[in-house]
């Protein structure tokens, strides 16, 4: 069981949107032990919490909102967050949508080193799976099984000659996710742009943020960072998503062909199956250092 962690020193970073196509600056500022991940949206003045009771849309990205308020695509940096252990934030956002830099979660990563990570004086409480639970919605599903450490094992399978069937198992630590995870960049296919685009999505898309696949092979010059980053970029995204349980769970995560709706519909069935999982608090686990 790990102390709590915020950063040193303030992070600014600004960009494009990748669905709204605007501009927005976002500040992420050290916190006190327990305020969690917090967002507060410049200009109306709200705050939402990452938890999954925030989130409103699931629709090609995860977005949180309360009171009619909203901020889009907020799961590579709540991955970069989670990937490298930090548990007490405030993310002040002027603008509708994170923005998306380079498709992954690199930048952020590198500028959150940058600013240094600082231990906190109590422990991180975490979630323990238990006993096996599984949730799934025809197509999609996942599993979660006792497991000492996290662990994340993610399937796809398109039917598309380049993709095809791809499997990414991996223990989540920060070095993992530093060196595995983060570099995966979101990917699309040519010939769904202009139907999304029609229908208010990736405005801000482009070669520069968007792994593109045309036909049989990667329109991008630089092509792919990893011979399987779509797999890659698939759990990048679930860690940001299922960081809004609001604490780090230890066990085993199996995930299925999943994504940002079947995520957050995982979380919602973890958190009422209170048999299949304990929460363990510093209280917890230093009674079972003694008694062991």
């Amino acid at each position: 069981m790990r102390l709590q962690q915020t950063i040193k020193k303030e992070v600014l970073f600004q960009g494009v949107g990748l669905h709204a196509g605007r501009h927005a600056t976002v500040k992420l500022k050290s916190a006190p032990v327990d305020t969690g991940i917090v967002f507060y949206r410049r200009g109306s003045g709200t705050i939402m919490r990452a938890n999954i009771s925030s989130v409103i849309d699931t629709g090609f990205a995860t977005t949180i909102g309360v009171n009619g308020t909203r901020i889009k695509t907020v799961e590579h940096l709540l991955a970069a967050i989670a990937g490298l252990g930090i548990d007490n934030l405030i993310i002040e956002v002027d603008g509708l949508e994170i923005p998306i830099l380079d498709g992954s979660s690199t930048k952020l990563v590198k500028l959150i080193l940058a600013a240094g990570i600082t231990k906190q004086m109590k422990r991180i409480p975490f979630i323990k799976i238990v006993k096996p639970i599984v949730y799934e919605d025809g197509y999609s599903r996942v599993v979660a099984l006792p497991y000492n450490g996290t662990r994340i094992s993610y399937y796809i399978n398109f039917e598309h000659q380049l993709l095809g069937q791809q499997e990414l198992i991996l223990d989540i630590n920060a070095e993992t996710f530093i060196e595995e995870i983060a570099p995966a960049r979101t990917f699309g296919f040519l010939s769904d742009v202009k139907k999304l685009r029609t229908n208010g999505f990736v405005k801000g898309g482009s070669l520069d943020n968007v792994v593109i696949i045309g036909g049989n092979s990667v329109l991008n010059a630089t092509g792919l960072r990893f011979k399987d980053e779509f797999v890659r970029h698939k759990m990048l995204d679930s860690i940001g998503d299922l960081s809004l349980i609001g604490f780090p769970i230890e066990g085993h995560i199996i995930m299925e062909r999943s994504g940002h709706t079947t995520n957050i519909n995982f979380l919602r069935k973890l958190v009422s199956s209170i048999d299949c999982y304990t929460l363990v608090s510093e209280v917890d686990y230093l009674s079972y250092r003694v008694l062991n």
